[in-house]
């Protein structure tokens, strides 16, 4: 196994606007939790929280308040790397974020409501997605790797620094900057108001234990290998020896009281490692200062192994909860207690009692000699996620163990009409749409035809008690893997064992909107909704339903999210980590996401989806699922084919852009040829992203030309079912696998007189289908490429 190391750090919080300083106010044991300016909280049970202050003035009313955290946090820790900065296509982003830029979204929903779409500003928008972070941040400083977005709730940065991890690993990236980001939002005051969990003091972690407090900050690591640190002669801070995560598959918001998740993701984390539990210092726990997860802490803790448990301490309790950001900023903090040789203390209010039997370190920091700490972080949805960091070790790296195949064993979809499987297989081949009977009606801009799915098909197969807690996205999730294990049935062991990695390109937008119009307009949240509106909620409804509990990841990167998911899951279980994992994608196109898009002259379809052929974007929903398995695992015929190699790539147009060329693009093809060993010649069929708006349609085609590939068959999938956000990848996928079994390209619905020379007409093309590129793309500048080998039966 490669060693790999963390050479720079940056750390915004509300104890201070760097690492140092920060360091300096928690291991004094100063709380900087106070009453919160920038939220407004009339009518929510607390205005305490972490807020970072001293935060300058944005440059531009467009400019989130996340951005600018993740902007500063980001800029320290390269500086501190001392990476050089021509190795930007060498240099990736793993960034985890639960809110983004939900306060710009806020803004420009809140003129909606009270003034009018028509009034409403747009221009709000740009930061509003989660990838607009990442965006920001590769054309900020020049990272054009990979690049990808985890919204795990508040396990999101410790599994951004897992994906790092196996990025570096796999040979992906050289270096990648690794964090997490959330600011104090509205959003999230009004949730977790609505549902009692706001301390209206100070929070107290393990101890008094009547509430949270939330956070806002910026945590971010600079990770590559030893190797690779020691060549170019930089310091070492730490090394990211293992990390663990797992699923609860109990409760959408509670975890579970015994603890039994937890303690997997941090076994997990130690045996990636060659650790034991007797070899912990010292614990980052979760310690949000909620009764049921401290409670739960405390008992995996003391028995986590014989005798004494380690000595285990919140930063939360000076800082707040940072949501998506806290797995990362308390990594930067695990990190600062190794180079500094000291454990950072819990904050405990005067007159509050110290708890015996377990060591909360309370009051100021102590020096301790340390080598291993383990940070935890759990979430919504019953996500687990462990990180073990290690003081640089002297001795020798471990043999790596030889990565073993991975195969597609089954696949279950949900597209606009099409309601099972076999009929989205049928559309497919037949060219036939299953977009025009749903249409979304705007203000002032009239009807908008969509590939939505009607909701009488969002019942099938779901349990009718479980079914009334579910929202849209949760649902179509759910339907594609009941299709999937009804076909490629588990016994009860193996689907405990299965992990579940999750992608959606845009989240539970019509909750989230639903949520948020009844906060702005009453100043109450619905605690129905609420649980629903993180990104990972879908993937946790899954896991609850089927009893999965195995490593779980949740990526909201926008059009991208389906192929970084496949990577993610992949290399799991190449490394052993799980046998099997359930990868599902689910996006919606309901009235609110729309209405982002509407006042964009051409940009949305009115009636049909022609790509290359401007009629502009048909937005779409869809779910679909896809079972990896470790080759040799399952039965051979349940065997379909296997993703031969990916490419994954950026560039810097910067957040809602798409303006630096098609060279980003066509890197991806060529590195996805690359990783599963073929040349140009050996493609027999692309799956286009082209999508009928202009601008991204000739870069794509352009990227074709570029990398060798303009006169392979190309088929344009979005005539049929209009753009379904990240399902849209992952729908090619099961295209690839369908074409290579029945010999033919399906032609694209039309075929526009400016489309590229390949792109197969209506009849079809006959032949032989055995590997297919499936492009991915997403505005910002991230581009993303699978290979899919169909396996001969």
């Amino acid at each position: 196994m490669t060693r790999i190391v963390v050479t720079g750090i940056g750390l915004q919080a509300a104890s201070g606007r760097t690492a140092a300083e920060s360091w300096r106010s928690i291991m004094d044991g100063r709380s900087g939790i106070a009453p919160t300016t920038v939220v407004p909280t009339d009518g929510l049970i607390s205005s305490m929280g972490g807020q970072v202050w001293g935060l300058p003035a944005s440059p531009s009313k467009y400019v989130d308040r996340c951005h600018q955290l993740a902007m500063d946090a980001a800029r320290e820790a390269l500086e501190d790397s001392g990476v050089p900065a021509d190795r930007g296509i060498r240099f990736a982003i793993s960034l985890g974020t639960s809110l983004g830029g939900a306060r710009s979204g806020q803004d420009f929903h809140d003129q909606w409501i009270r003034s009018g779409l028509r009034s409403a500003n747009t221009g709000l928008l740009r930061h509003y997605p989660l990838h607009s972070v990442a965006d920001q941040l590769a054309s900020t400083f020049g990272l054009f790797g990979p690049r990808s977005v985890q919204s795990n709730a508040c396990a999101a940065g410790a599994v951004a620094i897992a994906y790092a991890v196996e990025l570096i690993e796999l040979g992906t990236s050289d270096f990648v900057l690794a964090g997490g980001v959330d600011p104090l939002a509205l959003l999230s005051f009004g949730g977790f108001s609505c549902l009692g969990a706001l301390d209206h003091l100070s929070c107290a972690p393990y101890t008094r234990s009547s509430g949270l407090n939330l956070g806002e900050g910026a945590g971010f690591l600079v990770l590559e290998t030893e190797q690779s640190a020691l060549a170019r002669g930089a310091v070492i801070h730490a090394e990211i020896a293992g990390y663990g995560l797992s699923a609860d598959a109990h409760h959408a918001t509670a975890p579970d009281p015994n603890g039994r998740g937890a303690v997997r993701a941090m076994e997990s984390a130690l045996e990636m490692a060659g650790l034991s539990a007797s070899d912990i210092d010292y614990v980052n726990g979760h310690g949000t200062g909620t009764p049921a997860n401290d409670s739960v802490e405390r008992k995996v803790i003391t028995h986590l192994r014989p005798g004494p448990p380690p000595p285990i301490s919140s930063t939360k309790s000076m800082i707040g909860h940072t949501l998506g950001a806290a797995g990362a900023v308390e990594a930067v903090v695990s990190v600062l207690a190794l180079m500094n040789q000291q454990i950072p203390p819990t904050h405990v209010p005067d007159g509050v009692e110290v708890p015996e039997g377990i060591d909360i370190v309370a009051g100021a920091g102590r020096d301790e000699e340390l080598s291993t700490v383990v940070s935890n972080s759990f979430a919504f949805g019953g996500n687990n996620a462990s990180l073990v960091i290690r003081a640089r070790p002297t001795e020798p790296v471990a043999a790596s163990s030889p990565r073993r195949g991975v195969v597609i064993t089954g696949i279950g979809a949900i597209a606009g009409s099409a309601a099972k499987t076999a009929d989205v297989r049928r559309h497919f081949q037949d060219s036939v749409p299953v977009f025009g009977s749903e249409t979304v009606e705007l203000e002032h801009f009239g009807t908008f035809v969509t590939a939505e799915i009607p909701s009488a098909a969002l019942t099938a197969g779901i349990n009718p008690q479980h079914l009334r807690r579910m929202d849209t996205l949760g649902r179509r999730a759910a339907i594609a893997a009941a299709q999937l294990l009804t076909r490629r049935k588990l016994t009860r062991d193996e689907a405990t064992a299965t992990g579940l990695f999750s992608a959606t390109g845009t989240g539970p937008i019509s909750t989230i909107e639903a949520f948020e119009r009844e906060l702005l307009e009453t100043g109450t949240g619905n605690t129905r909704l609420f649980p629903n509106t993180v990104m990972n909620a879908a993937a946790g409804h899954v896991a609850l339903l089927n009893k999965l509990q195995g490593p779980t990841a949740t990526i909201s990167a926008g059009g991208t999210s389906g192929i970084s998911a496949l990577h993610f899951a992949s290399a799991l279980i190449a490394r052993g980590a799980a046998d099997r994992i359930i990868v599902v994608a689910a996006d919606e196109s309901p009235a609110a996401m729309l209405a982002g898009y509407a006042r964009i002259p051409g940009y949305l379809a009115r009636t049909d989806s022609v790509p290359f052929g401007h009629s502009g974007r048909l937005l779409g929903g869809a779910g679909v699922a896809i079972l990896l398995e470790g080759e040799g695992l399952a039965p051979t015929e349940s065997v379909l084919g296997r993703l031969a190699g990916f490419g994954l790539t950026g560039d810097g147009s910067g957040a809602a852009r798409l303006s630096e060329g098609s060279g980003a693009w066509a890197r991806s093809f060529s590195l996805a040829l690359a990783d599963a060993g073929i040349g140009e010649n050996d493609v027999d069929a692309i799956i286009s992203a082209a999508c009928g708006r202009d601008q991204i349609d000739q870069v794509e085609r352009e990227a074709l030309n570029l990398a060798g590939l303009a006169t392979v068959p190309l088929t344009a999938p979005k005539s049929v079912f209009g753009d379904a956000g990240a399902a849209s990848a992952l729908l090619g996928v099961l295209q690839a696998l369908w074409m290579g079994e029945d010999g033919r390209v399906p032609g694209s619905r039309v075929n526009p007189i400016n489309a590229p020379s390949s792109l197969v007409s209506a009849d079809g093309l006959d032949g032989d289908v055995s590997r297919t590129l499936v492009s991915s793309y997403e505005v910002g500048g991230s581009y993303q490429s699978v290979l899919v080998e169909r396996t001969a039966q």
